[in-house]
C-alpha cells in the first residue's frame, strides 16, 4: 500500500493506535498569518526553526498569538484546492496554547486515533450480508485471513475527517469489539462524504499492520471503500 504522507505517512486515523507509540514533539510558534478556508484553518508560524505553515481544523486565532500544536504530522507538497495552493512543507495537527479555539475543533490529523472520537452512543448495529460481510470486531479478529480482501462492514459513524489527501476518513463502530484494545473501532478511507450518526455499509479492501511512520501504527485500514445508506 503507498504511503499517503509524501515523505514521513500514509496518513491519518488509524482504527487504533499501537500501545506505546511515541507521539511527535509538539510545534510550537507565533502566528505570522492566518489564512480560513472552509473547514480548516491555515497558519503562517515563526518558530525556532525558521517559518513554516501548519492547518488545522476551523479556528479563531488572532494574528501575533503564540501557539502550539500538538501531534503535528508533516505533509509535504501538500495541495490544497480550496486556497488554489501547494505547500512544500505543512504540518497537520491539533491547536492548543493562548490561541482561541473553535468550540468542538479536533484534530485534523487521522492520527487523532480512535481514542478522540465522539462518545456518541452506539447501540449494536446488525451485521451487514453477504458473503464479505463482517462485524468490526471479526475484522480485528480474522485480520491475517482478510489481508488485502474484499471487506463490508456495518456500523455507524463515529468520526468523519474530509479532504485529507484527496480521501475522507471515517471511524465505523457496531457495538462489537473492546474499547480497551481498540478492536471495537475500524478505520476505513472514501471518496464518498458521511457525517456522525450516519449508520452505514463500507465496502473496501483490508490492509492489515499498517506502519505509517513516526511510530504510528495500526492494526486494521479499509481502503477505497464504497459507502452506502
Amino acid at each position: 500500500m503507498r504511503m499517503l504522507f509524501a515523505a514521513l505517512l500514509t496518513l491519518v486515523l488509524g482504527a487504533s493506535f499501537a500501545a506505546g507509540s511515541p507521539a511527535a514533539p509538539p510545534l510550537r510558534g507565533q502566528v505570522l498569518e492566518v489564512v480560513d478556508a472552509g473547514q480548516y484553518t491555515y497558519l503562517r508560524l515563526k518558530t525556532h526553526d525558521g517559518e513554516t505553515w501548519a492547518a488545522v481544523n476551523h479556528a479563531s486565532v488572532a494574528k501575533g498569538a503564540q501557539v502550539t500544536i500538538q501531534n503535528p504530522m508533516l505533509m509535504t507538497h501538500f495541495e490544497s484546492k480550496t486556497l488554489k495552493k501547494t505547500f512544500d512543507r505543512i504540518y497537520f495537527g491539533t491547536l492548543t496554547g493562548t490561541a482561541t479555539v473553535a468550540p468542538g475543533a479536533a484534530a485534523m490529523s487521522p492520527h487523532a486515533g480512535a481514542a478522540s472520537a465522539p462518545e456518541i452512543a452506539v447501540v449494536k448495529v446488525p451485521k451487514a450480508t453477504g458473503p464479505d460481510a463482517r462485524t468490526v470486531a471479526e475484522v480485528f479478529a480474522q485480520k491475517a485471513q482478510l489481508k488485502n480482501k474484499t471487506v463490508v462492514v456495518h456500523g455507524a459513524v463515529v468520526k468523519f475527517l474530509p479532504n485529507i489527501m484527496g480521501k475522507n476518513w471515517l471511524h465505523l463502530r457496531d457495538g462489537t469489539g473492546s474499547a480497551a484494545d481498540g478492536t471495537n473501532d475500524l478505520l476505513v478511507t472514501t471518496k464518498q462524504v458521511a457525517k456522525v450518526g450516519d449508520i452505514v455499509t463500507a465496502k473496501g479492501v483490508a490492509h492489515i499492520d499498517v506502519d505509517l511512520g513516526m511510530g504510528y501504527s495500526y492494526k486494521v485500514l479499509i481502503e477505497d471503500a464504497t459507502i452506502t445508506r
